[in-house]
């Protein structure tokens, strides 16, 4: 298989210190591959969109493998449903446009009622985070 080019979105919104590269299939050997576990992809799209801005669905994809070094490798058969889902609840707005190597794709935004459910969502997440650890810790 030949290397994959590294991918550079036009993100003129952020500073040349906050843009990442972007690579799709260069993994990490020392990383196990973990599943996403149910109900937690629209946490990450959303959380993924509050921090970094516009994106398209490549660039959150990447974006995740990079913040899990490796270990979280988001088949886009999965990643697409979930964006088209969000958007028809209103919690993106999705807007085509150009990447900076000249390809259209689709660019979300989060919404307000996108960041409401983010808010929303990291709560229960952080709540039951705190009852698993909890159980964990227990001498059951």
């Amino acid at each position: 298989m030949p290397p994959c080019r590294p991918f550079r979105p036009h993100l003129p919104h952020l500073t040349s210190k906050q843009k990442i590269e972007y690579s799709i299939g260069v993994s990490n050997k020392d990383a196990p591959h973990v599943e996403v576990l149910q109900g937690t992809l629209d946490l990450m799209v959303l959380h993924t969109l509050s921090a970094m801005g516009p994106l398209h669905g490549y660039a959150i994809a990447a974006r995740l493998e990079q913040i899990s070094g490796g270990s979280l490798q988001l088949n886009m058969g999965t990643l697409y449903p979930a964006l088209m889902r969000l958007e028809q609840r209103g919690m993106l707005r999705g807007t085509w446009g150009t990447t900076d190597t000249n390809r259209r794709a689709r660019f979300y935004t989060l919404t307000a009622p996108g960041r409401a459910a983010l808010a929303s969502e990291r709560k229960s997440w952080e709540r039951m985070v705190d009852i698993i650890q909890a159980l964990l810790n227990s001498e059951a």
